[in-house]
């Protein structure tokens, strides 16, 4: 909230003026499967790039409520989806609402595609950005897809699939510029180098915050008041590298 001052003849009041917010739209995909994939999109004035974000374990599209509008207040059209492996953390996720069983992470693929399809037709480039478990996911997806893939993000990555290739082994097939970053915990960011080690693209960006905590959480200042703004400079800086 930013204070904004008013004169009214001797006296100066001073209003505060709430910060603009980018209108939403849901957006309902179907995935290969017939899974009915719920999301919420942010768009841009005039979008110069399609950023796709997908979220940690435990969570849902809710985990990107102040980050979207930032994209999208940037720039970025903005598209957040609750994938099958998720939970409430940050609000009710509606696709892993309808999911029978526990599938594992490496299932949640199948969602992410589906949002790279439905990123493709806006006629633009289609960032991935991905927190924790689809951090490491969007690196197969990336691997997979390359020359759909315009850039990628991941916050937090690590060897967390199972089965299927490793996620550094697909990071190896990334033809993409990749940000990766992490908490500031040393195991993280260890992981993180590993992984942005095995990338043969360029750039490649690891950025390693004074203040930082686990997956997208480390630009929500009510999670990470220290971090949170010179977090956001780093980003910023890529994305104005590789979607200006």
């Amino acid at each position: 909230m930013l204070p904004r001052l008013i004169a009214s003849g001797a006296i100066a009041l001073v209003v505060a003026v709430q910060p603009a917010v980018a209108q939403t739209a849901p957006v309902r995909l179907t995935a290969v499967d017939g899974l009915a994939v719920s999301g919420t999109l942010y768009p841009a004035t005039r979008p110069k790039a399609v950023i796709l974000l997908f979220h940690q374990a435990g969570s849902s599209k809710g985990e990107y409520a102040t980050i979207a509008p930032r994209l999208a207040a940037a720039g970025y059209d903005a598209l957040a989806i609750d994938q099958r492996v998720g939970g409430g953390m940050f609000g009710p996720n509606q696709t892993a609402a309808h999911v029978r069983g526990k599938p594992g992470y490496a299932e949640a693929q199948k969602d992410l595609e589906t949002a790279l399809a439905w990123g493709l037709k806006r006629g633009k480039p289609v960032i991935l950005w991905g927190s924790s478990y689809s951090a490491a996911l969007i690196f197969r997806v990336a691997a997979e897809h390359g020359r759909h893939v315009a850039a990628v993000l991941a916050f937090s990555p690590g060897e967390y699939l199972g089965a299927g290739p490793g996620v550094a082994a697909s990071a190896a097939r990334v033809t993409a510029p990749v940000f990766v970053t992490s908490a500031s915990d040393p195991e993280e960011v260890a992981a993180a180098r590993t992984i942005l080690a095995a990338v043969r693209s360029s750039p490649k960006v690891q950025y390693v915050p004074r203040a930082g905590v686990h997956g997208s959480s480390t630009l929500i200042p009510s999670r990470n008041a220290a971090g949170a703004a010179a977090n956001w400079t780093a980003v910023r800086a890529f994305l104005g590298k590789v979607a200006p």
